[in-house]
């Protein structure tokens, strides 16, 4: 090589790594895969408990392809969330919507309309449901390496299982956090298999002792959201201030916090043209900006792509958001010398 070709050489390594960095090299995709949507039953013999699945995918492509572990909120299931599923599916994710018996939609269903508050909070207090959550998601992980690895289910060979992402809605916020590391008086219920988690609207719990250390043991990368009218009064009840707690003492992993102008603990789920018409613009509105987000977060730390990191953490996605949110972040704090 040349003198002359070895400095055009680096000086073009160089202008690559410089617009890596570049918010401006990198745009959230838009779906552009076909979408396939499947129903699994599964059951976990060691805790006799059934675990459904509903499995997001790209209906094209070898792959392999990240998967993303979703946990919906309380009285929800597996049908939820699919805006979300479908859009990761589309931009190259598997997404995996589990159901946790004991805190989804049986638990109101067959309720009178004057009892169903009771009867979720009831669901919501339940020790046992804050415990099996945690472990449904472990118990997916498991069975999808072994499935991934029988040449007669529809994904065989095409799951990353070295890149998975957590993510989840209220109850399931609180699932997020605990498998991304949150430490409790009980226990800690973290899954090591999970590389960095998105969670929407975790309640805060009223016990709030050594918060830092609660939430200082989580190390992976963490996207916080939430909304500045994000308060539901059930339990444990957690007002809109409060959602901010788990971002304000994560101490020791890269973090980023997203608050929703008018935004409310609803806009995330999805629902809004079904339970309140009247919602549906603002709703939409609010779920193209957590897509955009969303996707964006994943492709910086599961992807590890650094134009994605780039525009999610220097100003892309607060342009992005405009009015309609505020975007914040934060870095690892550094060990005392």
């Amino acid at each position: 090589m040349t003198r002359f070709a070895f400095f055009a050489a680096a000086f073009l390594a160089l202008l690559l790594v410089a617009r890596a960095a570049d918010p401006g090299a990198y745009a959230p995709p838009v779906p552009a895969k076909e979408v396939s949507a499947s129903k699994f039953d599964w059951h976990d013999a060691k805790r006799n408990r059934d675990v459904f699945v509903k499995i997001y995918a790209p209906q094209n492509g070898i792959g392999p392809f990240p998967v993303i572990i979703f946990s919906h909120g309380l009285g929800g299931s597996r049908e939820g969330y699919e805006y979300l599923g479908r859009h990761w599916a589309g931009c190259g994710y598997v997404s995996v919507h589990l159901q946790h018996v004991g805190s989804d939609d049986a638990v109101w269903r067959d309720a009178a309309p004057a009892e169903r508050a009771k009867v979720m909070q009831k669901s919501g207090a339940n020790l046992a449901n804050s415990i099996n959550r945690p472990l449904d998601v472990q118990f997916a992980l498991d069975q999808l390496e072994r499935l991934n690895g029988d040449a007669g289910f529809p994904l065989h060979g095409r799951l990353d299982l070295k890149r998975v992402g957590m993510s989840g809605h209220s109850f399931g916020g609180y699932t997020t956090l605990a498998v991304a590391g949150q430490t409790f008086a009980m226990s800690k219920l973290a899954e090591p298999r999970v590389k960095a988690a998105i969670q929407m609207s975790a309640p805060a719990f009223k016990l709030r002792t050594d918060l830092d250390k609660a939430y200082g043991s989580i190390t992976i990368p963490v996207m916080h959201m939430t909304g500045t009218k994000d308060f539901v009064p059930l339990f444990p009840e957690t007002t809109a201030e409060d959602r901010r707690i788990p971002f304000d003492h994560m101490k020791n992993a890269e973090t980023c916090f997203v608050n929703f102008t008018d935004g409310d603990h609803m806009i995330f789920s999805g629902r809004g043209a079904v339970v309140r018409p009247e919602q549906r613009e603002p709703d939409e509105k609010f779920q193209r900006l957590i897509c955009a987000g969303t996707t964006a977060f994943w492709d910086a730390y599961l992807k590890e792509n650094s134009a994605a990191k780039a525009w999610l953490l220097e100003g892309g996605y607060a342009k992005r958001l405009g009015k309609d949110g505020v975007f914040e972040k934060k870095s690892p704090a550094k060990p005392a010398k």
